[in-house]
């Protein structure tokens, strides 16, 4: 089971998510967008949609620090690991509370406004439930790294290890195996949520719209006042009344 899990399940996940991506760019172009429902409701969208993505950005900032960062860099540059657990506590939770409260004002949104509504497909429920189980495991994992009564037993000895062994195709499966219960659920949740992201609303986050640094500027003018057409009212003429006069 371990080896399915942290050996083949990871992989499995890649793939989909890249070949969703692929397929949906060719064969769904149009739906590549987050579908957005501003029009209908932007009081709650102004509030929840800036705490979850400054929060989403803090996440990820923190997650790269934390996986990829060995324990032996932070130790070299003079952080000691109660430091770095404090920084983690405090930085973590604060992003984590401030996400997950985010998401929940963004689903009370749609979910009470009603052409918002009607415009989520289940692809997109299913993507909101497996979100927010994701922060929530995140912010228990957050707690549990730093009040765990087992102190010899932390990410960066178990999660951080495997997860960058994966990326040389050498998967530290007994180091993940040796990980508390908390970040197992995590994890896994994690990778639900990157298996079904090519299929949901969430693949928007993929797009970096660079054409924007290399199109054209807009150039606007005035119009001048004295050269404005003034408006006319009801149908104009075509022309045929004055040669009939003229013949007459």
């Amino acid at each position: 089971m371990d080896f399915l899990l942290w050996g083949v399940l990871p992989y499995v996940m890649f793939i989909v998510l890249v070949g969703g991506l692929i397929w949906r760019y060719r064969y769904d172009q149009f739906g590549w967008t987050t579908r957005s429902s501003q029009l209908y409701e932007s009081r709650l969208l102004r509030i929840g949609s800036p705490i979850f993505h400054f929060g989403l950005l803090a996440v990820i900032a923190g997650h790269f620090f934390g996986l990829v960062i060995p324990k032996s860099w932070t130790e070299a540059a003079g952080m000691s690991e109660g430091l770095y657990h404090f920084n983690a506590l405090l930085v973590g939770s604060i992003a984590g509370v401030g996400t997950l409260g985010g998401i929940l004002i963004l689903i009370y949104r749609r979910r009470k406004t009603g052409p918002v509504f009607m415009a989520t497909t289940n692809n997109d429920k299913l993507m909101y439930v497996v979100l927010v189980a994701a922060i929530a495991f995140g912010l228990w994992t957050t707690v549990a790294s730093v009040f765990s009564n087992d102190h010899g037993i932390t990410y960066r000895e178990t999660v951080s290890p495997w997860f960058r062994s994966l990326f040389i195709l050498q998967p530290d499966i007994a180091s993940m195996a040796a990980a508390p219960l908390a970040f197992h659920m995590h994890t896994l949740v994690g990778m639900v949520l990157f298996t079904i992201w090519p299929f949901t609303r969430l693949v928007h986050a993929f797009t970096a719209p660079l054409h924007y640094l290399f199109r054209p500027y807009i150039v606007y003018r005035s119009r001048d006042k004295g050269a404005s057409v003034p408006a006319r009212s009801g149908w104009s003429e075509v022309g045929t009344h004055d040669r009939d006069t003229r013949k007459r």
